[in-house]
């Protein structure tokens, strides 16, 4: 029997691509105007759907944002479920966060650039952070049982919940470090550097990521 994942139905791309279009309008909105100037109906409007398509998807304004802040996590996963278990924990998440985090091409800087604007708003905006708590907590649920695959069979259950804890918190300090600083999206003070030196920084004192 294959192992492999299904590949989405036609309609469920859609639906992702909907989405999809309405989180960017949302965020170009809350560039233009912030969160308070922007309600339902404007981001309907640019995004070019009916408002009750947009109530289909978000409850709110803010939950609208949730696909472009659930991007990284969802590339970041990919790449884990892809690795084979047996060699290092350590070595298997920073390579999939620095992958995940770096910027090869105009696609993946636009990604980082909605997630610092969103970041730098959600700072005065209570029910936009709730959006980016969410789906940082969705987010480590979704990776435990990827790193419990990963640790093999024999590993706690608690230590792998830590893992994935530690992991998600890594990824997510340092998007809002460097979402308040100019600095650029390669190179030093850039999310991916950032994110491998929480992830040191968190992780070195867990037995389940020694030798």
């Amino acid at each position: 029997m294959s192992t492999e994942p299904s590949q989405p139905s036609l309609t469920e791309r859609r639906k992702a691509a909907t989405q999809l279009e309405i989180a960017r309008a949302a965020a170009a909105l809350f560039a233009e105007h912030g969160p308070d100037g922007t309600t339902a109906e404007d981001i309907a409007g640019r995004a070019g759907v009916a408002l009750r398509t947009f109530y289909r998807y978000f409850r709110s304004k803010q939950d609208a944002v949730g696909p472009l802040l659930s991007g990284g996590g969802e590339r970041w996963r990919a790449l884990l479920e892809a690795a084979e278990p047996g060699e290092p924990l350590a070595g298997i998440l920073e390579r999939a966060v620095t992958e995940a985090l770096r910027v090869p091409g105009a696609d993946a800087a636009e990604q980082l650039g909605w997630t610092r604007g969103l970041l730098r708003a959600a700072a005065q905006d209570p029910a936009l952070r709730a959006v980016w708590y969410r789906v940082n907590q969705d987010s480590e649920e979704r990776l435990l049982p990827v790193l419990a695959r990963l640790a093999g069979d024999g590993a706690d259950p608690l230590e792998v919940r830590l893992a994935a804890a530690a992991a998600t918190d890594a990824v997510r300090v340092a998007l809002e470090s460097w979402a308040q600083t100019d600095a650029p999206t390669t190179g030093p003070g850039s999310p991916a550097e950032l994110a491998v030196r929480c992830l040191h920084e968190l992780i070195g004192g867990m037995r389940l990521f020694k030798p």
